[in-house]
């Protein structure tokens, strides 16, 4: 190990408590794949593993019913898992997670929207009006616009699984006040929703939203942001539109009886320190959920992540998703089918 590594690790370890780095069992962590894990790879496991000497095994996709089953079973697999934020405070009220070290996560310095006893952000994200521009002769303000079919022509993209978002989506189009979205008016998103509906392409993972939208299949649509980002920095001719961007974001949590959790931890405290956070913002068009990142970001980068798009921005209520999302998704499934 050289010098600088050296110290590098001595910092690293002051902060979070590094465990020795001799015959360390590698640490699975789960996420959602394509270019978010491949980023979360390059900017955070490489580093994790170049710092710590604890090896960082990959895995995926997440999914929520194989996570609780593992952890009722008592054989879990897996150690670190990036899930959506609804669902982090879900499964800690129902005892599914293990709780973190809030000093060792750096808690002080993480936006408090993202981080709770049970889990800590990955990264944070908008959903934004996202569009071809070579299919439309005027470019769309506003969710409404989605739903305005003979200006803007073409199918819709719209996120398929039944999650914060496409309701609080229509019920804005539909002239909701956002200080008055909660609780949901279910009825009348659905009411809203049902005027578009013929006109709708589902996607059900980031890579389907890209397609949609560059191949021009989907004039508009409901996007994260960072997808679109990605298609605007490969040349496709597609923008956004801020206007009302709803945020969201993921985290990352600790399954109760992981057999790494002492590790997980610690990576945990590594991948939301200030630099790691801005590496994958740089690489990915996602917000980092610590503070002190923004002044590591390039400014032209920093213009194009949700953190410096506040001006109508809305964050989508988390706290009501974790309890009422089950019997939505119910009423969402029965809906789709119809």
């Amino acid at each position: 190990m050289s010098m600088s590594l050296k110290v590098r690790r001595l910092a690293i370890c002051l902060a979070f408590v590094c465990l020795p780095t001799y015959a360390q069992d590698p640490l699975t962590l789960v996420s959602w794949g394509g270019t978010t894990q491949a980023a979360q790879q390059s900017t955070w496991a490489d580093g994790f593993t170049q710092e710590t000497g604890i090896p960082v095994r990959q895995a995926g996709p997440t999914d929520y019913e194989a996570f609780r089953a593992m952890v009722q079973s008592g054989d879990v697999q897996w150690d670190v898992v990036d899930v959506e934020a609804d669902f982090a405070l879900k499964a800690g009220r129902e005892g599914l997670l293990e709780p973190l070290d809030l000093k060792q996560v750096g808690q002080r310095n993480i936006d408090p929207r993202f981080v709770t006893i049970y889990g800590v952000g990955s990264f944070y994200f908008s959903f934004v009006l996202g569009y071809n521009s070579s299919q439309l002769t005027s470019a769309p303000e506003g969710w409404t616009a989605l739903f305005d079919t003979q200006k803007y022509p073409g199918k819709r993209a719209l996120y398929k699984w039944p999650s914060p978002g496409v309701l609080e989506m229509a019920l804005l189009a539909d002239g909701v006040a956002p200080e008055r979205l909660y609780p949901l008016d279910v009825d009348r998103a659905f009411r809203k929703l049902d005027t578009l509906k013929p006109h709708i392409l589902w996607w059900g993972s980031g890579d389907e939203s890209q397609q949609l939208l560059s191949s021009g299949q989907a004039s508009l649509g409901m996007f994260w942001n960072g997808r679109v980002h990605a298609l605007q920095q490969s040349g496709s001719p597609v923008a956004i539109n801020w206007q009302q961007n709803l945020v969201s974001g993921d985290f990352l949590v600790i399954p109760r009886g992981s057999k790494n959790a002492a590790a997980a931890k610690q990576f945990l405290g590594y991948v939301t320190a200030p630099q790691p956070q801005a590496d994958f913002a740089i690489q990915t068009g996602y917000a980092p959920v610590n503070l002190k990142s923004a002044a590591l970001i390039p400014a032209n980068l920093a213009s194009n992540l949700p953190s410096a798009n506040t001006d109508s921005q809305i964050t989508l209520n988390f706290k009501f998703w974790s309890k009422q999302g089950d019997a939505i998704a119910k009423r969402w499934y029965a809906w789709q089918a119809e």
